[in-house]
Formats: C-alpha cells, structure tokens, sequence
C-alpha cells in the first residue's frame, strides 16, 4: 500500500494511530482560501471529527517526493467543494498538505 493508500484509508476509518505515524512531526496544512496553516495535532483532531466526507477519492499521481490526489468533499454544513490536495513527501512521511478548493452547486 502506498504513502498516499495509507492516508486515504486511515482517514476513512479515522484511525489516529496511522495517521499519526503517516504525517512528519514537522508536517503543515495550509488553507489558502483562509490563510490558515494547520499543524499534525490540528489535522488529525479534525479527521476524528465528522466534519468532512470525501467521495470519488483519487490519487492522481504519487512518487516518493510527492501525491496529487482528488476528492469531492462534503461538510457537515451540507457545503460540498472539489478539493486538489498536493502533499510534499519527506522521509517517507507527509510533510506538508495544500489544497485548492471549487465550491459546488448544492
């Protein structure tokens, strides 16, 4: 199972232990529609949460430096926006997170 396998699932089952050994102690999460950069502690209190629901997940591409991967994402507002996710790779461990967001007709 890939880097980027390995985080879709664990998000899937909201399973802090994995996520937790996937991302870099260092690791960032930045939300350019808002400015805000979120940490490792930050994203996984998050993914525990029922916030969000991704479906269509894909991985576009991934290799040990990098993944590019794909969703349709839901929140628990009922707001659903197609997110691009790009994750920076850094000793076999996510280091970093962007995405960039189109809102969707509801």
């Amino acid at each position: 199972m890939t880097l980027m396998e390995r985080y879709q699932k664990a998000l899937d089952e909201k399973n802090e232990a994995e996520l937790k050994d996937i991302l870099h102690d260092d690791f960032t999460f930045t939300m350019h529609a808002s400015g805000n950069v979120l940490s490792k502690s930050d994203i996984i209190s998050w993914a525990m949460t029922d916030d969000i629901q991704a479906d269509k997940s894909r991985i576009v591409y991934e290799n040990d430096e990098i993944g590019v991967h794909h969703a349709f994402v839901t929140f628990k507002d009922g707001n659903t926006q197609a997110v691009m996710a790009v994750f920076m790779i850094k000793d076999g461990k996510i280091v970093s997170l962007e995405t960039g967001a189109t809102n969707m007709p509801k």
